[in-house]
């Protein structure tokens, strides 16, 4: 627990590539783990067993760990199977953050069932529950995850018209006075005034990612203003 609340009130940097990026490599994913804590982080978020070992050789942070997988019967793909759970669990992650959204898992499994697996079979492990609505977040507090994630906020069909950052982070506001276990805001927190703002709207950390570590993203942000043409 001692790690785990090294970051209350902290910076959490999602250092993370895809196969189709080009910064796709656990030896690049541990240098830019190196890189955020050098700048301040408390903690990191990663993908994959091999890039959170990676991330652990080079910093001493507490880490939030997830294994990606997609699987054809299912629109779940943020750790969705106790296999995946046991990948990160050998990793080391701190705490496992897990898709915790309405959308019924890989053979037909619910949240409610998975969650009742991965509790049992890891009764001292940190899980955080990476939802997209409120009722989600309120379902997850509900069934005992230890933290509630905003995570997946506008990336489901469930919230397709929801923006995390809409009327000073109204969704964030009402998940805070509907649950009872902290909340890590993440998602779209792309400047560090919002960062600023969610933990001082009570959020128990931040989670912040491509805006850091995606330059091939950051650099697109550039070039659209420097192209658009004024009329």
């Amino acid at each position: 627990m001692e790690r785990v609340e090294q970051i209350k009130g902290k910076l959490i940097v999602s250092c993370q590539a895809l196969e189709n990026e080009p910064l796709h490599s656990s030896f690049i994913m541990g240098r830019m783990a190196r890189a955020a804590k050098e700048g301040g982080a408390s903690g990191i978020r990663a993908n994959t067993k091999a890039d959170i070992v990676e991330i652990k050789k080079n910093v001493d942070l507490p880490v939030i760990g997830i294994v990606k997988k997609d699987y054809p019967d299912s629109k779940v793909y943020i750790t969705p199977t106790m296999a995946e759970v046991d990948e990160a669990v050998d990793a080391g992650a701190e705490i496992i953050a897990v898709q915790a959204t309405d959308d019924l898992r890989p053979n037909g499994k619910t949240l409610a069932d998975f969650f009742t697996e991965v509790k049992k079979k890891y009764p001292k492990q940190f899980f955080m529950a990476d939802c997209s609505t409120i009722d989600e977040a309120r379902f997850a507090d509900r069934l005992g995850f230890d933290f509630i994630g905003t995570t997946m906020v506008g990336y489901t069909q469930q919230s397709n018209n929801l923006k995390i950052a809409d009327n000073d982070f109204e969704i964030i506001r009402e998940i805070l006075q509907s649950v009872k276990h902290p909340v890590i805001a993440e998602g779209n927190i792309n400047t560090p005034e919002k960062a600023r703002r969610v933990l001082d709207m009570g959020c128990y950390s931040v989670v912040v990612g491509s805006i850091i570590t995606r330059p091939q993203l950051i650099t697109r942000t550039f070039v659209d203003a420097i192209e658009t043409k004024h009329i």
